[in-house]
């Protein structure tokens, strides 16, 4: 028994500026000298338990008062176990004058010196601590009851630091209760990334991005230390960060003797067998090694610190360290290479037959079993879209090797259907093609399930291009197939209803069909009753879009659900969260509120693509157009609304969008002073679509402009009497404005006044502006005041808007110091929620400790130092959408 530094030491550091030559740690030297009795410190090997105890005593200047003992390996001998700690504890100055000698001697035991060294300590004073390091090495359980013993009666001045392994049975439940026990774990003494860099410098190490390899590693101190000592004098010190890996001769040399070798021959080949998993559990861990207790053994190796992880608070699912990961596969490949591809294939069959879809897949890919692979996943296709789960489908579709795609019929059917999210429809159409010419390849066992992609894809294809004949020819194939299913499975036949309802009620309202609402609300009813959150954040985006045309504030709270659906389960890039950021946006550009629209607008730009939503661009391009006119910028919304004009050429029915879309177009020609391009524009149009009510709005605005009251008026004259419909009913304001302006121009003030109150009141309800600053009247609206009216103070903010005192837009943001990497970005979109960093860690299936990197990759990135700080500043700069909490309670006015 000596005080010689255990296996830990490789990973404390190097000569570096901090005490003793080591890598200064204050976040854990207070937690030591924190005041509980006990402390624990209990991580895996080379975690640096002992070097961080060396250092934390050498900062301290406490040496003279600690008692340090190490327990030899397998040490099995009590009284040589106590004789040491006797001894230790004389060399303290307290010590020396209060534990009296002792010597070896046949009838000497444990429990003796414990309790002489209690009567010894009694009257102790002045603070010692204990420091036992290796203690998992202590084998006797007699000898570890009379350590508790001493523990439990020790007066209050002796203080213990326990280092080891794994925990050991000293009763130290009791002092947790009591608030005396201290608890330092694996995940505590990972390193930091400033850590590891003070580590990397001290070995004369330059690292461009430290963090890939904190990452990497997961923080564990060994790992980066033997990093170090490869990295000092590598010609391409990043691109070995980059490959850093378990199978790397020092890490691995290390991970063998002090993990794998140390293991029984049955755990040593559960570990090598379950290798090939990204996650395991007993059972499955049982299928691959054909033993029983896997279990068991998995919860023994995570509380021996063994690199094992618990993925969830039942400790039934696990992982393993990265590092530990590579090793554990180099060695499966070196020992048994033969039983790879069987072991993936074992563990697909369990993965299927477990409802674990997207795993059976992986596994059936990486055992070369494509067919297989190709039935599975169409099997979970649309169980894994209707999910939400679009990026997911899109990996495992790019697992596949080049041509399968077009040789399957059924992965011609997903192909289509990933086109449409990442593609174009273009390619969704061919591949469509492809798939529907390759049914007759399809064994009739699967006949069922291939109809089902086919008619699922034709829906959403259909629906993108707003064909709602073809919407409706699909809804009415799947309501089919849904009463089909009914028997053997209810739920899908729940689902199908659900998905056809909402596709229908959205096609709908794009093309001005008839009560879209009760379409919505019915699917948006349903996929709430059968917990598809998916289908239900999809429906409420497009009641959010439909409702804008009845009120404000209830598209804002439809928008607000939707949004906070998608920011709680990480859809806030699908199409149908920018749809509700265009909707948003454009009822505030519509309330003249510029600085508030941009971020929303800014969003969907980021998220939507022509592409593939052609009609959501088209509300895109036109809401940036609104803005663009509030600001003052005519020739910047012009060719906003150009843009938004080209694409409703690519849509197979009018879209609802268009006409408004060109009436503004008209508009902004006006206001630029190109009054003939406006007369062509108007002139270009059949005839039916200049009886649209927009477009007899828009041909008032030119005839005023021409100084042809009377023109306008009979122009504005169907609109006004309801025989020209309008799409919007705000556009009925600038109706009755046009008609107060005109009526004024020729004199007729009472009933201009009239025009005006009318146009008021359509205006009030919920703060739509936007006309009274593109045809500013402001003596109108003062004589309006003195004359009579029911909206003083509406009118007072408008002449407030028009004299410029609205607040200026905040300056924009500078943008994040560098990029942000897409794994900080999936991270950033889980900040918003009341996740905690390990639920985060979890749901993207990475450790505590690099989603804790990432967030502090993001507070260097975006000039942050706190969670909800980022938030803001992430929404500032468009990363996330504006608080949808924040927005339902301001918009409406």
């Amino acid at each position: 028994m000596g005080s010689a530094v255990g296996s830990d030491a490789v990973a404390g550091g190097a000569a570096a500026p901090g005490a003793g030559g080591i890598v200064s740690r204050p976040r854990l030297f207070e937690r030591l000298g924190a005041s509980a009795r006990v402390t624990v410190v209990s991580a895996p090997p080379g975690s640096g338990k002992t070097v961080l105890l060396r250092s934390w005593i050498s900062q301290a200047g406490a040496a003279g008062s600690v008692a340090w003992v190490t327990v030899r390996r397998g040490e099995r001998d009590p009284q040589q176990f106590w004789l040491s700690i006797l001894g230790a504890l004389r060399q303290t100055a307290s010590g020396l004058v209060l534990v009296q000698p002792l010597t070896a001697a046949p009838d000497l035991d444990g429990w003796a010196i414990a309790e002489r060294l209690l009567t010894d300590l009694a009257p102790l004073q002045d603070r010692i601590n204990l420091v036992i390091d290796d203690l998992h090495e202590l084998a006797p359980a007699e000898a570890q009851r009379q350590l508790e013993l001493l523990v439990m009666r020790a007066p209050e001045e002796l203080r213990f630091v326990l280092a080891t392994r794994h925990d050991v049975q000293l009763g130290l439940h009791r002092l947790r209760l009591e608030g005396e026990l201290a608890e330092i774990r694996g995940p505590d003494l990972r390193f930091t990334v400033a850590e590891a860099e003070e580590l990397f410098d001290a070995a004369g190490v330059m690292l461009p991005d430290p963090a890939l390899l904190v990452e990497r590693t997961e923080g564990w101190a060994a790992g980066l230390r033997l990093a170090a000592l490869s990295l000092a004098g590598h010609p391409d010190p990043g691109r070995f960060a980059e490959e850093f890996s378990g199978t790397e001769r020092t890490v691995a040399e290390y991970l063998l003797a002090e993990v794998l070798d140390r293991q029984p021959e049955p755990v040593r080949r559960l570990l090598l067998r379950t290798s090939v998993l990204e996650r395991v559990n007993g059972e499955l861990a049982d299928r691959l090694t054909g033993d029983s207790g896997g279990e068991r053994v998995l919860q023994d190796l995570e509380q021996a610190n063994a690199f094992v992880v618990s993925l969830d608070a039942r400790r039934s699912w696990f992982r393993y360290h990265h590092l530990f990961a590579d090793l554990l596969q180099l060695e499966l490949r070196r020992t048994e290479p033969e039983e790879v591809t069987a072991l993936h294939g074992a563990a697909s069959g369990w993965f299927a037959g477990h409802g674990y879809p997207v795993d059976a897949v992986r596994h059936a890919q990486a055992a070369g079993n494509w067919g297989l692979a190709a039935r599975l996943l169409a099997d979970s296709w649309y169980g894994l879209q209707l999910d939400g789960q679009a990026a997911t489908t899109h990996q495992l579709l790019a697992g596949f090797p080049a041509g399968t795609r077009t040789a399957d019929a059924e992965l011609a059917a997903l192909a289509s259907a990933e086109e449409l999210t990442y593609g174009s429809l273009e390619a969704a159409e061919r591949y469509l093609g492809l798939a529907e010419r390759g049914m007759t390849s399809v064994p009739d066992t699967r006949c069922a399930q291939a109809q089902l992609l086919l008619a699922m894809t034709r829906l959403v294809l259909a629906r993108q291009r707003w064909n709602l004949q073809a919407v409706a020819e699909e809804v009415r194939r799947l309501q089919a197939m849904a009463e089909g299913s009914d028997g053997a499975q209810p739920r899908m036949g729940e689902e199908l209803r659900a998905l056809a309802l909402i596709s229908l009620g959205s096609t709908e309202f794009w093309a001005a069909g008839e009560d879209p609402e009760r379409h919505l609300e019915m699917g948006v009813t349903l996929a709430r009753r059968i917990g598809r959150p998916f289908l239900e954040f999809t429906g409420l985006a497009y009641q959010a879009a439909a409702g804008i045309s009845q009120s404000f504030t209830r598209a804002a709270k439809r928008g607000t659900r939707a949004i906070e659906l998608a920011e709680r389960h990480g859809w806030s890039d699908e199409p149908a969260a920018g749809l509700t950021y265009v909707i948003l946006g454009a009822m505030l550009a519509w309330q003249v509120r510029p600085g508030e629209a941009e971020p929303w607008v800014q969003r969907a730009e980021r998220v939507l693509r022509a592409e593939t939503e052609p009609a959501a661009v088209l509300g895109m391009h036109r809401a940036r157009g609104m803005l663009e006119l509030t600001r003052g910028r005519d020739a910047d919304a012009l060719a906003a609304f150009q843009a938004a004009e080209r694409l409703g050429g690519r849509l197979t029915a009018p879209h609802m969008l268009l006409t408004p879309t060109r009436a503004l177009l008209v508009h902004t020609l006006v206001r630029l002073g190109e009054v003939e391009r406006a007369e062509q524009a108007l002139a270009r149009l059949g005839g039916r679509d200049r009886e649209h009510g927009e477009m007899r709005i828009a041909a008032a605005v030119l005839r005023l402009a021409q100084d042809d009251q009377r023109a306008a008026m009979a122009a504005l004259a169907p609109v006004l009497d309801g025989s020209a419909p309008v799409v919007w009913p705000a556009w009925l304001v600038e109706a009755f404005l046009l008609e107060a302006i005109a009526r004024d121009a020729l004199g007729d003030a009472g009933a201009a006044y009239r025009a005006l109150e009318r146009a008021l009141d359509l205006a009030e309800p919920d703060g739509a502006l936007l006309w009274f600053l593109l045809h500013p009247v402001p003596d109108l609206l003062q004589r309006h005041v003195r004359h009579r009216t029911a909206h003083p103070a509406l009118i007072a903010d408008i002449l407030s808007l028009l004299a410029g005192n609205r607040p200026a837009p905040p300056a924009g943001p500078p943008p994040p110091v560098e990029p942000l990497s897409d794994t900080e970005i999936r991270v950033l979109r889980y900040l918003p929620t009341h996740l905690s960093a390990p639920q985060i860690a979890s749901e993207l299936y990475v450790s505590h400790n690099t989603v804790r990197t990432h967030m502090r990759h993001l507070y260097a990135k975006l000039g942050t130092h706190r969670r909800v700080e980022t938030v803001e500043r992430a929404r500032a700069l468009g990363l996330l959408a504006p608080s949808p909490l924040r927005d339902q309670v301001t918009l409406p006015r």
